[in-house]
């Protein structure tokens, strides 16, 4: 995709979890010509929206097809277990997995992790979304384990987390389709990278050419350093370059 071909906005996706308010900011301030447009996509949905152009690029849960997309990993969640305000859990200031092994753990279909086999008991079900299976632990039925963003981002008074310590964890990465990296996309790279605005690479607009100094001009008037282009005439008066004869 060439220059010409960008959209006039860029498009941003971001998963559940992900607050890109930052970034978004310095977008602003620095392309304010180009409005940023947010989309946020349940994190099972973010690869099939990338891959039909619906957004330049977006903030995702790795793993990613690498074959189809560059990412730039960017960090690693903490993961929690959500659990009733009065569950003994609370008791603790962190868990591991074989501490959960007795107690019922639901394992919703929008699950970001890969479990090889999914710790604790087996729900009753399988809620659809994190929401829903939030709403469970609430009336005190299972548990749920989350990245930390999550746990914030559906917190409820009812509820509260603890880490655990050797669970899996999510990772963060912005991708983008390798074949689509425009300059647009290079823009938000460098922003998210924390490049300057006059940095190499991610500037919006290159910084203007320093002007050159004049040469300064001696007290005839004339520019010094340079040959005034009049022959050099000898004291005698005579041509130049042509020695006198010896009497």
């Amino acid at each position: 995709m060439t220059g010409s071909e960008e959209s006039p906005s860029f498009r941003l996706a971001y998963v559940p979890g992900v607050t890109p308010a930052k970034w978004v900011r310095i977008w602003n301030e620095r392309l304010p010509g180009t409005p940023l447009v947010l989309t946020q996509v349940p994190a099972a949905e973010a690869d099939a929206l990338l891959r039909a152009g619906e957004a330049d690029a977006g903030f995702v849960r790795l793993p990613v097809d690498r074959d189809f997309f560059s990412a730039i990993p960017l960090y690693t969640e903490d993961t929690v277990v959500v659990v009733p305000k009065d569950h003994v859990i609370t008791a603790a200031e962190e868990v591991t997995l074989a501490d959960l092994a007795d107690e019922v753990l639901f394992h919703p279909l929008d699950d970001v992790f890969d479990w090889d086999a999914p710790p604790g008991e087996p729900g009753f079900e399988r809620p659809a979304t994190t929401p829903d299976a939030l709403e469970l632990v609430a009336a005190d039925v299972g548990l749920l384990i989350v990245p930390q963003s999550l746990a914030r981002l559906y917190h409820r008074k009812d509820l509260t987390y603890r880490p655990v310590v050797d669970a899996p964890q999510s990772r963060i990465a912005l991708a983008w389709p390798e074949e689509a990296t425009t300059d647009r996309v290079e823009d938000f790279i460098g922003i998210v990278r924390g490049r300057t605005v006059n940095s190499t690479r991610g500037r919006a607009t290159p910084p203007e050419p320093k002007q050159q100094k004049k040469p300064a001009q001696g007290a005839s008037g004339q520019k010094s350093g340079k040959p005034t282009g009049r022959p050099v005439r000898g004291r005698s008066g005579g041509r130049p370059g042509k020695p006198r004869r010896k009497s």
